[in-house]
C-alpha cells in the first residue's frame, strides 16, 4: 500500500483512528487461531459513513480490507491474509435501541456479547446463544461466523436471532437487508447471507436482533462416567427421551485432569462426564432435573451430582470454559491449538466420532481432549503438541484430516460455530464439493476485485500449516 493512500485512509477516519506503527501492526495480525499475517494500516472507524468510504477507497486502489471484531475467532478468519487494511469495528459499539415490547434490539457490530446481555437483563431479556468467549467476542463478528454456543440446543444459534442488517459492499455502497419485523417473506432473505460470511461479501455495521425472554430458573446435573462412550451414550437418550435441555455439555478425563489442576473446578476423576443444563418454568425445571438424573444413572452414570445454587451452576460453567486455556497448562514444553476443533455430527454418532478421535490421536502420537456442545452434536477437540516443532505440527495435520473424515463419513460437519477462515479451509472443500463453487460465483458477483477477506473460505488453497504464529521454521510467517 503506498503512502498516498494511507493518507487518503488517514483523512477519512482521523489520524487519531489509525495506526501503522509496528507493534500495533504485529498485533492486529492475529485472532486467537494458529495463523498470523500483519496488516499495514489498521483504522478504528467510528461510522458507517466511515466505513462506506473507507471500502470506497479501497476498491477504487484494489487494496485488501478486512473488519474484525474482539478477535476470538478460532480459525483465522480475522487474519489478513494479503495485508492491506484491517477495520477494527470495536469503537463503533453503540446500543441503539431495546424494545422489548416489539421483540427486538438494534446494535452496532462493535458490541460486546456479556455488555448487550446486561443491558437486556433489566427487562428480564435476552440473546442466549451463550458463546464461550462472550466476555469479549463481538456481535459483528458473531453474526460473520455464525457464532453459538453452549445453549444451541434450545435456543439455537445467532443467525436465528438476525431480523436486520445494515451493510457495506464492497463498492463502498450501504445496504439495508432484513426488517424489524418477527415474520418477513419479502423477497431474498439476504440478511442470511451475510451471516456466516465471515467479511467476505459486505461490512455489517448495525444489527438487528431478535431478543427472547429469560428463563425463570435453571438447574444443572453434572454426571461421570468410565467411557466416553457411555457419556456419549447418555448425551443421545436424553434427547430421545424427549427432552431438550438448554445445554449438555461433554469432556473427556484429559479436559477433567486439565481443568480440576488448573483452576480447580471439583470435577469428577472420571473417564468422561456430560454437564447438562435444563431451565425454565421451576416446576419444570424440577420435574426435567429428576428425568436426567434418572437417565444418567440407567446409562452407567459413576457419579450424579445436582445443583440449582447459582454460584455452583457458575463455578461448574467456569470449569467448562477453561477447558481450552487449562490444556495449554496440562504438560510442559505442550500447548493448546486449535486444529481439528468444533466439527457437528448427528447427535445419535457422538459415541462413535469421541471414541474414534482418540484412535486417531493415539495413531498418531498426539494428544486430544475432547469436549463439547454434545446436545446438539457439536464437538471439539484441543491438540496439545510441541509448537517448534515440524514433526509434531505434521502429526498434527495428518490426525486432523482424519478427524475431518471420520466427522465427513458420520454425516457431520467440518465446524458448527467457529466458521471456516483459513483452518478449515481445505476440509470445508471435502464436505461441501457440490457448493463451494457457487459460493465463489457469489463472492465474484459481489466482490469482482476481491478486496473482502479475501482467501479465506472457499478461495483458500493449500495446507493449513502456514503462517504459523508460533516459532516452528518451516510453517511461520
Amino acid at each position: 500500500m503506498d503512502a498516498d493512500t494511507i493518507q487518503a485512509i488517514k483523512g477519512i477516519a482521523g489520524e487519531e483512528n489509525c495506526s501503522t506503527l509496528v507493534a500495533d501492526l504485529y498485533t492486529y495480525g492475529f485472532d486467537a487461531s494458529i495463523h498470523h499475517r500483519s496488516p499495514e494500516i489498521v483504522v478504528q472507524p467510528r461510522s458507517t459513513e466511515q466505513v462506506s468510504a473507507i471500502v470506497r477507497l479501497a476498491n477504487e486502489r484494489r487494496v485488501p480490507i478486512l473488519a474484525r471484531g474482539g478477535g476470538t475467532g478460532l480459525c483465522g478468519s480475522a487474519v489478513p491474509l494479503e495485508g492491506g487494511i484491517v477495520l477494527d469495528m470495536t469503537r463503533m459499539n453503540r446500543i441503539k435501541e431495546i424494545r422489548v415490547e416489539d421483540l427486538y434490539c438494534v446494535v452496532e457490530p462493535g458490541v460486546i456479547y456479556d455488555r448487550l446481555m446486561d443491558a437486556l437483563a433489566p427487562f428480564k431479556f435476552s440473546i442466549p446463544t451463550a458463546p464461550g468467549s462472550g466476555e469479549a467476542c463481538t456481535m459483528g463478528g458473531m453474526v460473520a461466523t455464525n457464532a453459538s454456543g453452549m445453549r444451541a440446543i434450545k435456543y439455537g444459534a445467532i443467525r436465528d436471532y438476525v431480523l436486520g442488517l445494515e451493510v457495506v459492499l464492497a463498492s463502498g455502497k450501504i445496504i439495508r437487508v432484513g426488517t424489524r419485523t418477527l415474520k418477513n417473506s419479502s423477497g431474498y432473505q439476504l440478511e442470511r447471507l451475510f451471516v456466516g460470511s465471515e467479511g467476505t461479501l459486505g461490512i455489517i455495521t448495525e444489527l438487528t436482533l431478535r431478543i427472547t425472554p429469560k428463563a425463570k430458573k435453571a438447574a444443572m446435573i453434572v454426571a461421570g462416567f468410565d467411557t466416553l462412550e457411555r457419556a456419549g451414550k447418555c448425551v443421545s437418550k436424553i434427547i430421545a427421551k424427549p427432552l431438550i435441555p438448554s445445554a449438555i455439555e461433554i469432556m473427556d478425563s484429559t479436559c477433567i485432569k486439565a481443568v480440576n489442576k488448573t483452576v480447580k473446578a471439583g470435577f469428577p476423576d472420571v473417564e468422561a462426564l456430560c454437564m447438562i443444563e435444563v431451565d425454565g418454568e421451576p416446576a419444570a425445571v424440577e420435574e426435567e432435573s429428576k428425568v436426567v438424573q434418572g437417565i444418567c444413572n440407567e446409562v452407567g452414570a459413576v457419579s450424579v451430582e445436582f445443583s440449582s445454587d447459582t454460584k455452583q451452576m457458575a463455578k461448574w460453567t467456569y470449569g467448562r470454559k477453561s477447558i481450552m486455556s487449562s490444556l495449554s497448562r496440562f504438560g510442559a514444553g505442550f500447548v493448546s491449538v486449535s486444529l481439528a476443533d468444533d466439527m457437528a455430527v448427528p447427535i445419535s454418532r457422538i459415541p462413535e466420532a469421541v471414541v474414534a478421535f482418540h484412535k486417531i490421536a493415539e495413531r498418531n502420537g498426539v494428544i486430544v481432549g475432547t469436549y463439547g456442545h454434545a446436545g446438539d452434536g457439536n464437538l471439539h477437540t484441543k491438540m496439545l503438541l510441541d509448537p517448534t516443532s515440524e514433526d509434531y505440527w505434521q502429526r498434527g495435520e495428518k490426525a486432523v484430516s482424519e478427524i475431518f473424515d471420520t466427522v465427513i463419513a458420520l454425516g457431520g460437519t467440518v465446524t458448527g460455530e467457529h466458521g471456516v477462515g483459513i483452518s478449515k479451509a481445505p476440509y470445508f472443500k471435502r464436505e461441501r464439493p457440490t457448493a463451494w463453487e457457487t459460493m465463489i460465483v457469489i463472492k465474484q458477483a459481489m466482490d469482482p476485485n476481491n478486496i473482502l477477506n479475501p482467501g479465506k473460505i472457499a478461495q483458500w488453497e493449500g495446507s493449513i500449516l502456514c503462517m504459523l504464529r508460533y516459532p516452528c521454521d518451516k510453517y511461520s510467517e
